[in-house]
């Protein structure tokens, strides 16, 4: 039997994260395990606000951007995980540890970010990001996200 991706588009996205336009940073999920990995997609279009600023005469897709767009999917991935989740829950970031940036990303490329699920200590998760572009690694990182109820 063949896997079957779980996968889900742009209003179910809206649904799980408080972000939007423009510091909404995940288009699609492509596939996903709860508990375990989700693979999403951004697309980095020339039309981003950033760009007017970042560099006009050379756009490039900022670094802490990247890392944003990380942490987004880790949400989507927590709230996946955890069934029975309450309307006033949210992830926010909490800390990342061992960034790095291999190469820039820039207008027409497409960001593949890979988040796996490492573990949970009293409502703190870790996780383990790695953003790819044409399957070269651009950024890759350790994220914490922070379980709250507001």
């Amino acid at each position: 039997m063949a896997n079957e991706l779980n996968s889900f588009d742009i209003q179910e996205i809206l649904k799980l994260l408080p972000h939007r336009y423009p510091m909404l940073l995940v288009d699609k999920v492509i596939d996903y395990k709860p508990g375990e990995y989700l693979h999403a997609v951004k697309n980095v279009t020339a039309n981003e606000p950033i760009f007017t600023g970042h560099f006009p005469e050379q756009p490039i897709f900022p670094g802490v951007m990247i890392l944003e767009a990380m942490a987004q999917a880790t949400g989507l991935l927590g709230f996946k995980t955890v069934e029975n989740r309450g309307d006033n829950e949210l992830y926010l970031f909490a800390a990342i540890d061992n960034a790095r940036f291999k190469q820039p990303v820039v207008p027409g490329d497409t960001m593949h970010l890979h988040v796996e699920f490492v573990k949970e200590r009293r409502n703190i998760w870790k996780f383990s990001g790695v953003a790819k572009v044409d399957g070269k690694v651009v950024c890759s990182a350790e994220l914490m996200c922070a379980r709250r109820e507001f």
